[in-house]
């Protein structure tokens, strides 16, 4: 019976999967499920109780093996700089799949904050992976920079949705050419400098430049890089 109730709400979340890639967020509905699945509309509430909760089994499913993905692309590459370029370009890569993008789209609209809450303990490996990376360049406010990180990534991620066609596909030559761009601003911005008033002595690890409303208190309390540095998002979380 157990193994039944598995298998049946896999079949749900892959048609969901499927819904989401071809007609986007709107397409995601309980008698569209039914009818894909074979079940009765009623059936589908036997093992999702409402929309929201559907979302947040396909985010639980989906979000670890996106981040284990990128933590795989990160892991296999020598240098520190080597495995920011790789986070930056695998999650400009995961921007470019349908099934990722209509996830992201439909768990805006339907996530509250405690799924949300939840869903992010998907990031944690992943985050901790950028962060070690930040501390390895040099960085003293990792989360900071970390946060920074996550910005140029939203940025090349909003670029890709502008280019898309008429069918919401990007051309591949200009999703290459932002993931570069991104890459190159990602590497160049994260570069740590040495600030002039530092007594470091030379031939010490260079000094990251925070901002000076950024205090260590602060990004203690704002949760750091636990918080900015995204795995691959769902729905912001």
């Amino acid at each position: 019976m157990a193994e039944h109730r598995q298998l049946q709400q896999a079949a749900l979340l892959d048609a969901a999967r499927v819904l989401l890639a071809e007609g986007g967020r709107d397409a995601l509905n309980f008698g569209a499920l039914a009818a894909r699945t074979g079940l009765a509309r009623s059936s589908v509430y036997e093992y999702f109780r409402s929309k929201s909760e559907l979302v947040e089994a396909l985010c639980t499913a989906d979000l670890p093996l996106w981040a284990a993905e990128i933590e795989a692309a990160m892991t296999a590459r020598d240098s520190a700089t080597e495995r920011i370029e790789a986070y930056v370009r695998g999650q400009v890569a995961l921007a470019t799949d349908p099934v990722h993008r209509a996830v992201v789209a439909v768990a805006e609209f339907e996530l509250d904050d405690a799924a949300r809450a939840r869903i992010r303990t998907a990031h944690v490996g992943l985050t901790a992976m950028v962060v070690r990376t930040l501390e390895d360049l040099g960085h003293r406010r990792p989360g900071v920079a970390a946060a920074l990180l996550q910005g140029v990534v939203e940025a090349a991620v909003r670029q890709i949705d502008r280019v898309r066609g008429g069918e919401g596909q990007a051309d591949a030559a200009a999703v290459r050419e932002i993931s570069d761009a991104a890459a190159r601003f990602a590497l160049d911005g994260l570069r740590p400098t040495n600030r002039p008033e530092d007594d470091t002595p030379a031939g010490n690890a260079p000094q990251h430049v925070t901002p000076e409303h950024v205090t260590p208190e602060r990004e203690r309390k704002d949760g750091g890089a636990d918080e900015a540095a995204g795995a691959p998002r769902c729905g912001g979380s």
